[in-house]
């Protein structure tokens, strides 16, 4: 059993590596939003124009964006810098009671907010989390992926889209 559920972590992380950044004429515009912060300050997607930005969809009770989170921690400390940023959207039913207590304790370094199904659905719907989206730029989705996948893979479409010219 246990050499089952490896195997199907692996093949979760293989299939999950296959994604990769879109050519640049293949890239639809991301959806705008413009969603609360912990502080109630109000972010936008539009803000972060000439960014490259890493937008996660995830929840407080989900195993893989445990996983996930120290990574995109590493990611905004590591390349915030070069026009890199992280956003966070906690789609938690219990909104920011159970949000705010899990970014404090984990001294999560990125703009969280709590999402809404409105904003969801601009993205065509979340049905499974992590979802995460790579936006280039110009404010288009480079790269989309449902559930884990490999760390480097993220690494590398970020690094890739950081070295690509607006």
């Amino acid at each position: 059993m246990k050499t089952f559920i490896h195997l199907l972590i692996a093949g979760m992380l293989l299939l999950g590596s296959c994604a990769a950044v879109k050519s640049a004429n293949a890239r639809k515009v991301a959806p705008q939003f413009e969603l609360k912060d912990a502080s109630g300050r109000p972010v936008k997607l539009d803000a972060f124009k000439e960014k490259v930005v890493l937008l996660n969809f995830w929840a407080t009770n989900c195993g893989p964006c445990k996983i996930e989170i120290p990574w995109f921690m590493e990611f905004e400390q590591q390349f915030k810098d070069r026009g890199f940023a992280v956003l966070g959207v906690a789609l938690d039913e219990e909104g920011w009671e159970v949000v705010k207590p899990y970014v404090d304790k984990h001294r999560v370094n990125y703009r969280v907010m709590t999402g809404t199904e409105s904003v969801a659905n601009l993205y065509g719907g979340i049905d499974a989390m992590p979802t995460t989206f790579l936006i280039d730029r110009t404010g288009r989705i480079a790269a989309t992926h449902v559930g884990l996948i490999a760390k480097n893979e993220y690494r590398n479409e970020i690094l890739e889209l950081l070295r690509a010219s607006i």
